[in-house]
């Protein structure tokens, strides 16, 4: 199915104001599991990070990561980058509304934009299965970063990744050029761009597929057939929430040895 039209949808309804765009991250951030990991991987970051660090926020969409990143330290410089034009003009309207100085979302090309050893911290989330010429971004990212910087990139993995479990099976997103990377596919990739250490996890074990399943395909399937479902959606998630969160809690902090997604970290 087609993701950006239900994206669209969302947008027009939490995008109205300020508060309702919070209410928003605020939800995005408790359903989506791969939120989880990240805010995870995060915070151990932020332990040794300078007050001053430089963050570029790969592929940034409607920018729940960059306000994560901005509540965690107002003083942290976020770039924020995105190849939609009206995302980012809406994105800049929201953060300036909230004052968030240190915060600016730019039109830009991961496969075409450098900033020679500018970031201390790049983070891309759900975008590398987007595109084709991933080896390229991976190289931009290493230029772009300081020695010493972290990258940590989400993506789903060839384990069933996109939802995709046999030859036979299309993506459940269909903007995905791939349906999912193998673990030391992408390990290799990230190396061969100049990164010194990589690491690699598995993300949506056992318990984050059943989480995934109830907190978003089920609910995004629904309102893909009629927008009606804004309605039900309510209290679908009293019921499908609680059970939910506890998946994605044991996803979050137990190893799996295969999931559907990739948590991926490397060192410039």
């Amino acid at each position: 199915m087609q993701y950006d039209p239900i994206k669209r949808s969302l947008g027009n309804v939490f995008n109205k104001n300020p508060f309702l765009r919070k209410i928003f991250y605020k939800l995005l951030d408790l359903l989506l599991l791969r939120a989880w990991h990240v805010h995870k991987e995060l915070r151990l970051w932020s332990k040794t990070a300078m007050s001053d660090a430089k963050i570029l926020d790969a592929g940034a969409g409607f920018g729940q990561y960059t306000y994560w990143l901005n509540k965690k330290d107002p003083h942290w410089n976020i770039l924020a980058l995105d190849v939609k034009e009206e995302q980012v003009e809406d994105c800049n309207r929201f953060f300036s509304e909230t004052g968030a100085t240190e915060v600016l979302f730019e039109v830009g090309d991961l496969t075409k934009y450098t900033k020679p050893k500018a970031f201390d911290l790049v983070v891309c989330v759900d975008v590398m299965e987007h595109i084709l010429e991933d080896v390229q971004v991976f190289k931009n990212f290493y230029v772009s970063m300081k020695p010493g910087a972290m990258l940590l990139i989400s993506t789903p993995s060839d384990q069933g990744g996109s939802d995709v479990h046999g030859d036979d099976d299309a993506s459940f997103i269909e903007e995905h050029v791939r349906d999912g990377y193998n673990i030391q596919e992408i390990q290799d990739k990230i190396k061969s761009a100049g990164f010194s250490k990589v690491e690699a996890r598995y993300q949506y074990g056992s318990p984050g597929k059943i989480a995934w399943r109830l907190s978003m395909k089920y609910p995004i399937l629904m309102l893909g057939k009629s927008k009606l479902f804004f309605i039900v959606l309510p209290f679908y998630y009293i019921i499908a929430y609680p059970i939910a969160f506890v998946l994605n809690y044991l996803d979050v902090y137990t190893k799996h040895k295969t999931g559907t997604g990739l948590i991926v970290k490397a060192w410039a």
